[in-house]
């Protein structure tokens, strides 16, 4: 139906929803309407839950672990999602848009001088080692540096703060590790993770990590944020556009803290990255994630496209490799009009056990294709009666998203395929929601959507099922002890599918289902 190759353009995604929806929404509307869909859910005040601590059903050397990050965290800190706006062009963008737009201002400011990389010895020939004319032309920073065409050799870049680059474009500037770098390199990142740093612009190139120079290891990354193509840690004020991730160890693109922190649900890392802005950017063949964001606040990725994962920084098999991942602890981030192709989830917002959940995450406009998970919320060791309830899995807003031919994949072998997985978060809305199968493929009899392991204040609006004949349910709300409650499902319709539209479980309280069609 549709492939969505490595080159594909993602400023093309708008018109491909719309497509695959066979609707022209009136944004401003439906992105009103959503809003309105979420104050209803919220409104059902869920405190933190004083229970179970985390720490005692934690393994012993997580619970050593929760002691050796606590030093380096913070307390979570309870917030509601930003506010959206449109313009009279349709862009839509988060309300602290114009601080990172004054910011840029600031960037040009002080930007003292612009230089090209060729003047500093620099050879664009896949051959030489351009290590040193790059730490020459970036020196302490306020630069821009151009970038000519050609491959350019390095062993790792590190940005100051005020710092610019620019490329002549995707697949015309390549910059490519050495082969002699070590596995945990980054191929691009920012100088002072510690310290942080502030005002950085990537732009207009190609970044390949060289995977080929491993060879064939089992595992292609080191730790916590390493062997990836660009990290920005620790970094406020940054900008990513129109850059390509090639073959990364571990992820394309990571907005991270400083250190990735496990000091336990409710603990945020200190150094978070702020006011991050990645557009027009493409990755393919990562170990791990395509775009993943750790302990940040204030991340915008638009117009994005990442596909066909290795997952080679997992066990084989067991790859939880993600298009796009809103992890542990990062909060206020907002995706428009991304795709993910041929990846173990095309969105996944998560946490691990012994981290805090990702909160107050917004969705406007996904498409995502084979993806075996197309959206995945989950916070992984929150959702058995006998775990402890998640302190800080709250507020998902989704509209506008499609899911094409959910698929079984090699990367995690053991995994059905899902449009829509919902465990552990509370006050979750999702408003137009798009789902089309693959009549001859088996789906099991199994649900396209699952509400699931003690989900809360979930909302299901706008609902449509196509060419599903193998599945079994097209909405299924799990039951049992560990079952979802207080879920709202509105205007669902099922087209060219023999399922069942809507699926209830046993025990399950303050359910409501109207207008199935």
């Amino acid at each position: 139906m549709l492939n969505l190759a490595k080159n594909h353009d993602p400023r093309k995604n708008t018109e491909l929803l719309a497509q695959f929806t066979g609707k022209q929404l009136d944004i401003r509307a439906v992105l009103e309407e959503t809003k309105q869909l979420f104050l209803e859910c919220s409104l059902k005040e869920i405190p933190f839950p004083s229970g179970k601590d985390c720490k005692h059903s934690l393994p012993f050397s997580q619970r050593i672990g929760l002691v050796l990050f606590w030093p380096f965290s913070r307390p979570v800190e309870k917030t509601v999602p930003v506010q959206i706006k449109v313009d009279d062009h349709g862009n839509v963008y988060p309300d602290w848009m114009q601080k990172l737009d004054d910011e840029y201002r600031q960037l040009i400011e002080n930007v003292t001088k612009e230089v090209n990389l060729t003047d500093f010895g620099a050879v664009g020939d896949g051959k030489t080692d351009c290590t040193a004319a790059f730490q020459k032309a970036i020196g302490k920073g306020k630069v821009k540096l151009i970038i000519p065409e050609g491959t350019f050799i390095t062993k790792g870049i590190r940005l100051p703060s005020y710092t610019w680059l620019v490329g002549a474009g995707k697949g015309a500037t390549t910059i490519k590790l050495h082969n002699k770098a070590k596995k945990g390199t980054r191929l691009l990142t920012n100088a002072n993770h510690w310290q942080g740093n502030h005002h950085i612009m990537v732009q207009g190139l190609s970044l390949d990590w060289n995977v080929e120079r491993l060879g064939s290891i089992p595992k292609t990354s080191t730790w916590g944020n390493h062997s990836s193509c660009l990290t920005y840690a620790n970094v406020i004020y940054g900008w990513v556009k129109d850059v390509e991730a090639i073959n990364p160890g571990l992820h394309g693109f990571d907005i991270s803290s400083t250190l990735y922190n496990y000091a336990g649900d409710g603990r945020r890392a200190r150094g978070g990255s702020k006011y991050v802005w990645i557009d027009n950017v493409n990755s393919c063949g990562f170990g791990d994630d395509g775009i993943t964001t750790h302990h940040s606040d204030y991340i915008l990725i638009s117009n994005s496209h990442m596909c066909d994962p290795s997952g080679r920084a997992h066990r084989k098999g067991c790859s939880n490799s993600n298009g796009i991942e809103i992890d542990d602890g990062s909060q206020n981030v907002v995706l428009v009009n991304n795709s993910t192709a041929r990846c173990f989830g095309g969105v996944e917002i998560k946490a691990h056990q012994n981290s805090s959940a990702a909160a107050n995450v917004q969705i406007i406009g996904h498409l995502s294709v084979n993806d075996n998970r197309s959206y995945n919320f989950r916070h992984i060791g929150h959702h058995k009666m006998e775990d402890p309830e998640s302190k800080t899995a709250f507020n998902i807003l989704a509209t506008n998203l499609v899911s094409i031919e959910p698929v079984s994949t090699d990367l995690y072998k053991n995994s059905t395929p899902r449009s829509l997985v919902v465990s552990g978060y509370k006050n979750v809305v999702l408003n137009h929601f798009t789902a089309i199968g693959n009549p001859n493929y088996d789906y099991y009899g199994g649900p396209v959507a699952a509400i699931q392991y003690r989900a809360r204040n979930v909302i299901l609006s706008n609902f449509s099922f196509k060419n599903f004949t193998t599945a079994g349910t097209g909405i299924k709300v799990f039951g049992g002890k560990n079952r979802a409650d207080s879920v709202r499902i509105r205007h669902v319709e099922i087209c060219n599918s023999t399922m069942e539209a809507v699926s209830i479980g046993q025990g399950i309280r303050d359910l409501t289902v109207e207008n199935v069609k």
